[in-house]
């Protein structure tokens, strides 16, 4: 027998074409068109079709409207997850501000009630001024003009066919190891100079060696292209064309017009060691951004002076008897308490330098380039934090050094290498000359830097690289503070070291 369930299927698709059939019919007749007209006219089946979907479409909208309003989920990451777009950490960014300001003021209450007031002025200037009736800093720095009369005197005799590029060149090499030799047998030989006056002093000579070997630099360069010039029978590149000398607001000099006193004393007290005959020049001095950045200086040094006397002193002091009796765990408590006040007076002076000072200095001689400084905050690799947090030290590293050692045939790296001892040398003749003894910790420090920056590199990327940066500068300072100020103890007042724990 045949079961009655077997025709089940064939039902349902007579049922389902009997439907399509219905549908067809209603279209139809509702268009008042019949299946050979549309079948033979395209226009007519477009319309068909569209009336057969614009009720599906309509009731499709309408239903996901009514999910849309029911559903409360959607697909998205997480705000703090690195996916997310999100970008706006403002308040993240306060937070962590209130809470910097929370803990300072914690301990500097803390310090005022253990410490007291330590803040004596008179002190800071006892340590300027430790013999009033000599002044053997301030002697020093007024002697540095005769080396400036040196340079400007061989360049004239250059100039005039004098002296041959040879006796120049050995003038030029006394004159620069003399700037360099000269202070350090004074501030050595004269106990009367402090070290603070003593680090001002070869500040100051150590700027002038780097001018005054840029300003060889530049006028010898200025002298090849004239001769060279002269034998095409064209003009000297050195000389502007007098259409862009007639629409600049400044009158533009070429060599040899360029060698005069005025001239070099302007470059010697410009905030930069890249000697040009014609600088950049703004139109004239806003006396709101002068006496502006004069407050800041004013403001933020006597602000320096405080807080190293109130908070960087007392850390100091306690840190002596752990250092010498080695004991590794407290040591690193107070290295860990001194980053903070030492990072601090660190920021602070550099915004007081290169910001309020070297701005003010521009802005007096109306120098017009004031880029002194880039966004070394946000270095991911040690060498750019090294190429852009001292742009006038890296302009001229760059021009003066690093350069011509490339054209000479000397790889980057060896390159790279040669600059960073170069600047080693320089930190500990700053550090080690004033303090009177040599530890060579800066020296090291800095070289320090070239294992460090390749790690980097290498392994640390975007923010960790950052990180790693901050950490560097955050922690190492400290570190080269401590071993210094405990070698200067121990060799000034080893007899009378009564150095008591203070915490």
């Amino acid at each position: 027998m045949i079961d009655k369930n077997d025709f089940r299927p064939i039902t349902r698709i007579r049922r389902r074409a009997t439907i399509t059939n219905a549908k067809s019919e209603t279209v139809k007749l509702r268009n008042g068109a019949t299946a050979a007209a549309t079948a033979s006219d395209p226009k007519a089946r477009e319309s068909l079709t569209k009336n057969l979907q614009a009720p599906l479409n309509e009731d499709n909208k309408r239903k996901c409207e009514t999910y849309d309003k029911m559903s409360c989920h959607k697909l998205q990451e997480s705000m703090l997850s690195s996916a997310s777009s999100f970008k706006n950490y403002r308040g993240i960014l306060n937070w962590c501000v209130v809470m910097l300001v929370l803990s300072n003021a914690r301990l500097f209450l803390e310090n005022l009630l253990r410490y007291g007031i330590l803040v004596d002025p008179i002190q800071v200037v006892s340590l300027f001024l430790k013999d009033p009736y000599s002044w053997p800093a301030a002697c020093l720095v007024i002697v540095s003009n005769v080396f400036i009369i040196v340079a400007l005197y061989t360049e004239r005799k250059l100039a005039m066919g004098s002296f041959s590029e040879k006796v120049g060149l050995l003038i030029y090499i006394f004159n620069l190891t003399v700037v360099l030799c000269f202070p350090v047998v004074v501030v050595l030989k004269l106990p009367s100079i402090t070290p603070i006056g003593g680090a001002f002093a070869l500040g100051i000579y150590t700027i002038l060696f780097l001018k005054l070997y840029s300003y060889k630099d530049v006028n010898r360069w200025s002298r090849e292209r004239t001769q060279a010039k002269a034998r095409s029978l064209s003009r000297s590149l050195s000389c502007p064309s007098s259409q862009s000398a007639s629409s600049g607001m400044q009158s533009y000099v070429s060599y040899p017009g360029n060698l005069s006193l005025r001239d070099i004393y302007y470059f010697v007290f410009a905030p930069t060691l890249c000697y040009e005959l014609n600088f950049p020049r703004s139109e004239s001095i806003r006396m709101g951004f002068l006496f502006r950045r004069l407050f800041e200086m004013l403001l933020l040094t006597q602000l320096l002076v405080g807080l190293t006397q109130q908070w960087m002193v007392p850390i100091i002091r306690s840190s002596m008897k752990p250092l010498q009796e080695m004991d590794f765990s407290r040591m690193t408590e107070r290295l860990l308490r001194l980053a903070v006040p030492n990072h601090l007076l660190w920021l602070i002076f550099f915004y007081s330098f290169f910001h309020s000072s070297m701005n003010f200095v521009a802005e007096l001689l109306r120098f017009g380039d004031r880029e002194f400084y880039r966004d070394w905050w946000n270095s991911e690799t040690i060498t750019y934090f090294w190429q852009n947090w001292n742009i006038p030290v890296h302009k001229w590293c760059l021009r003066h050094f690093y350069k011509p050692l490339l054209r000479r045939g000397a790889g980057k790296l060896l390159s790279q290498s040669a600059v960073f001892f170069a600047s080693a040398f320089f930190h500990e003749y700053l550090v080690s000359v004033p303090l009177r003894m040599f530890r060579l910790w800066a020296f090291m420090g800095m070289m320090a830097q070239l294992p460090l920056a390749w790690f980097v590199g290498r392994f640390l990327r975007g923010n960790y690289g950052n990180a790693a940066v901050w950490l560097s500068l955050i922690i190492g300072q400290p570190i080269a503070v401590l071993m210094y100020v405990h070698d200067y103890y121990v060799n000034q007042y080893q007899d009378d070291l009564t150095v008591t724990e203070a915490l």
